[in-house]
This record gives C-alpha cells, sequence and structure tokens, in this order.
C-alpha cells in the first residue's frame, strides 16, 4: 500500500490551501516544503496580498474570487485571527484603457456594485492619491488585501490539525509514476502515494518539465516608503490600488504590519529568473522605478525606502493560470503560473486541487485554465521516465 492517499509538493499559498482541503476530506497527506513555512524565497511574503472584485483579467475569475472570500472568511473565523483587511479597492488609469474597460466589464457581468471616480474626486476622498486628470478610478469597497504569511501558516495549521503530515525543508530530488501509484524521492527519504499535487511555484518547471515553457519565473520588487503624513496611509484612508500610468502598471497598498506605504510595479524589469539562482538583492535601479511613481502619484509618501524586498511572478504566456491533470499521468494534479495575481485565490485553489485528487474534475469552472490551451505543451507517456532535477537543470530520463 502507498504509505499516503496525497502527496503535495510545495507548501506555500496554494499548497498550504490544498493540503487543508485534502486534510479535511478524510485523506492521508503529507506536503512537502523545501524551505521553512512561511519563507521568503517564493512568491507568497511581503506583509499583504491584493483581494478584489475589479478583475480586468477576465470575468471568469469573478465566480472564483466570490468562493475565495468565503473560504478565508471561514478560516479566520476558525483560527481566530485577522486574515483580510478590508480597504476597499481602486483601478485606475486611462477610462479607454483595456486594463481600465475590463475590470468594470467583470463587475458589470457579475453584478459587483461599484463608483466611477475622476482625479478630483478620488484625490479629495482619498487624499494619499495624487492622480492627474487623465486617470479615472473604479473603486469598489469590498477590496483589500490578505496577511499573506498568516493565511499560510493558519492553513498549515488547520491541516495539521485534520491530520496532514507537514514537512518542512525538505526538498524534492524527483518523482516517479509507478503503475497507480507516486514514487517522491526527497533528500531525506522516499515515499508513494496514490496522487500527486504539484504546488511548487517557481520551481513547477523543474517538477514537471511539461510546464516550463509555459510557467516563467520573473523577478519582482517591493518597496516600502516613509510617508510625510501617516495617516493618509493608514487601511482606513488609503484603499488598494492598480493603476495603469504611462510610467507602467504600479500596485500598492496601505501601511500595515510594518511601517510605509507598499508598491511594486507589474514585470518590474521584465527578468526571467531561475529561482534558484536570482538575484534577491534590492539596487539603487529597483528603488528609482518605484521611487518614480511614488513621487508623481503619492508625493505625500515618498520619503525614505524603509523596506524592500524580491519576490517572483511565475508568469505563463496569456497570464492565466495553469491547473488541471496531467495529460498522461491522471494521478498527477498541477497548479501553476499564477502570473502574479494568484494569491487572493489560494483559498479555493486549495478546494479545486483537492476535487481534482480525489475525483479528477471540479464543479469549478476552470475550463481558462486549461492545460492543453498551450498548442506545445509536451505529452510524455512513457511510464517508466523519471522527472528530477539536478543542479538546477529539469532531466528526464528513462529509468
Amino acid at each position: 500500500m502507498a504509505d499516503y492517499d496525497a502527496i503535495v509538493i510545495g507548501v506555500g499559498g496554494m499548497g498550504s490551501a490544498t493540503v487543508y482541503h485534502i486534510a479535511r476530506r478524510g485523506w492521508k497527506v503529507l506536503g512537502l516544503e523545501r524551505y521553512n513555512i512561511p519563507h521568503e524565497m517564493g512568491s507568497s511574503h511581503g506583509y499583504s496580498r491584493m483581494i478584489r472584485y475589479t478583475l480586468q483579467e477576465h470575468p471568469n475569475y469573478v465566480p472564483l474570487v466570490r468562493r475565495a472570500y468565503e473560504l478565508w472568511r471561514e478560516l479566520e473565523d476558525a483560527s481566530g485571527e485577522t486574515l483580510v483587511v478590508t480597504t476597499g479597492s481602486v483601478r485606475a488609469g486611462p477610462p479607454a484603457s483595456l486594463y481600465y474597460k475590463n475590470a468594470q466589464e467583470s463587475c458589470d457581468a457579475h453584478n459587483i456594485p461599484y463608483e466611477i471616480l475622476t482625479a478630483t474626486e478620488i484625490n479629495r476622498r482619498f487624499p494619499g492619491y495624487q492622480f492627474p486628470d487623465e486617470i479615472s478610478s473604479i473603486f469598489q469597497s469590498d477590496g483589500g488585501f490578505l496577511l499573506p504569511e498568516q493565511c499560510i501558516v493558519n492553513h498549515v495549521r488547520a491541516a495539521e490539525e485534520s491530520g496532514a503530515e507537514i514537512h518542512r525543508q525538505e526538498t524534492v530530488l524527483d518523482w516517479e509514476p509507478q503503475s497507480d501509484e507516486i514514487k517522491v524521492r526527497t533528500d531525506n527519504a522516499v515515499y508513494t502515494a496514490r496522487k500527486l499535487v504539484v504546488t511548487a511555484g517557481a520551481w513547477a518547471g523543474k517538477l514537471v518539465p511539461e510546464v516550463t515553457e509555459h510557467a516563467i519565473p520573473e523577478r519582482q520588487v517591493l518597496g516600502w516608503f516613509e510617508p510625510e503624513k501617516p495617516e493618509l496611509f493608514r487601511p482606513e484612508n488609503f484603499p488598494v490600488f492598480g493603476v495603469l500610468a504611462e510610467e507602467g502598471r504600479y500596485y500598492g497598498f496601505p501601511t500595515y504590519s510594518v511601517p510605509g506605504f507598499k508598491i511594486g510595479r507589474s514585470h518590474h524589469l521584465l527578468q526571467k529568473v531561475d529561482p534558484d539562482q536570482m538575484d534577491r538583492e534590492v539596487h539603487t535601479e529597483d528603488e528609482a522605478i518605484l521611487r518614480q511613481a511614488v513621487s508623481r502619484y503619492f508625493p505625500l509618501a515618498a520619503g525614505r525606502l524603509l523596506e524592500r524586498k524580491t519576490c517572483m511572478y511565475t508568469n505563463t504566456p496569456d497570464e492565466h493560470f495553469m491547473i488541471g491533470v496531467l495529460p498522461d499521468h491522471p494521478q498527477v494534479s498541477l497548479a501553476a503560473g499564477f502570473s502574479g495575481h494568484g494569491f487572493k485565490f489560494a483559498s479555493v485553489i486549495g478546494e479545486i486541487m483537492a476535487d481534482l485528487a480525489h475525483n479528477g474534475e471540479t464543479n469549478h469552472d476552470i475550463s481558462l485554465f486549461r492545460l492543453d490551451r498551450f498548442l506545445s505543451l509536451i505529452h510524455i507517456s512513457e511510464p517508466t521516465r523519471r522527472y528530477a532535477i539536478s543542479d538546477g537543470v529539469v532531466c528526464v530520463k528513462k529509468k
């Protein structure tokens, strides 16, 4: 018999939720995490992650974020800890831009209430903002942010209380299909399971070669700036935002947990990286990119850079997720390529991945994320092949 009903590789935002949802269904599940829980080596850190209904990415995301909100609240109630902070959210940009129009259309398609605010109106209502006249804003009152580290810790705690086994600082070296089972070898032991779930973030392509060219890690930089008037940048006075400006697409958060107004530029320098070799230092050039936007659009927050961090996006070609069962290995499912906008969905992604592990399908609409949408997706049909990582290089080798 297999050691486990399911093994989950990667216990970050998505993996912690997946282990939790599998465990609460009564399965014997093992979560394997190569770092500590939580950690700052991937994509699920930095004190805040946005949650919003103004989903310019696609209207199909709205039902998923509705369910995500429900699940986050359930976890919050069970833990007794604050996990969701409501500030309202702003999507801003030129009214003719797709970024702006698509966010509005997603709300309209699902009857999400919102307000349209001119630059003068939003600057007056939220004086930390100083948008120019050409930028209009969609304000949606339910938006806000999650506390990612606490979300992960509470998913893990709840999973362990439901019987899950979670190993920290244990690196997966390779996995191998064996008839109806999967063998997983780590730097500590060998395990078998009936099902395998890969939620390894930027390392997904190193564990599942089929998605290597479709899930590309990218270096991202975050900065926390010291406000001149801190009261204007507290959660009750400053909604989270995404703004399409001439300098790029920026996003940001009020002060919370640590001093400083937080800002980042989406696809910071378009730097494709190896997650094991990424430059994790923040340089003068990085700060200048962030400070340029702070000085122009949030000038009352353009003080000292108080804190800086790097993280990673893992981008797909269309910036939609990759979720599904591997075509040639029905006992293996994958969630990857969250393209910088995934954490808000982690609670519902965990539910979806538990569905796939149990049934090979889910009632959630994940058609937008199907694995076969990229025509060059590789099928590896030989069950004798083994998937391994050697010195950071993906190898597919005969048994």
